[in-house]
């Protein structure tokens, strides 16, 4: 922190010192600096679109998933990007309420998904439950894949 404030400093003093020189290079990395930051946000908002277009479903189904990983995955590629990969924590809540009762610790796990998934392709998979608050059963609560994250290739 204190060494920013030197280098702003620091610098001031040299645009107001010396403005021929300073202030050529100024705008330069002024530019560079906007063109860096609108590629990034450019990027950032392009894979927050094709995550838009994943359609998962998670649904406590222990019938047809084996009984250490209860939780049945459905994802549908619906972009038209291949996903690359894609990663997200569960979330565990009564119908109607928005207390999510899949508890928060540090080593919670994040759960990851296939590796390439073609655009319109399905992808399957059992998962094990989170830890759940204490007195909740799994069978009444509503399950929802939360803070996605992915890449995909174009």
């Amino acid at each position: 922190m204190l060494f920013g404030a030197i280098l702003v400093l620091s610098w001031l003093v040299l645009l107001i010192r010396y403005p021929s020189k300073a202030l050529p290079i100024s705008l330069a990395a002024l530019i560079g600096l906007g063109l860096v930051s609108s590629w990034v946000l450019w990027e950032e908002s392009r894979e927050n679109r094709h995550l838009a277009h994943l359609e998962l479903r998670l649904d406590y189904a222990p019938d047809r998933c084996p009984g250490n990983r209860p939780l049945a995955l459905n994802l549908k590629n619906a972009s038209e990007a291949v996903l690359v990969e894609l990663q997200w924590q569960i979330a565990a809540y009564r119908p109607g309420e928005s207390t999510n009762l899949a508890e928060r610790l540090y080593e919670t796990p994040r759960y990851s998904g296939p590796g390439d998934l073609q655009p319109g392709a399905d992808w399957q998979a059992c998962l094990p439950l989170p830890i759940l608050r204490s007195g909740y059963r799994a069978s009444t609560l509503v399950f929802q894949a939360e803070r996605l994250q992915g890449s995909f290739v174009y």
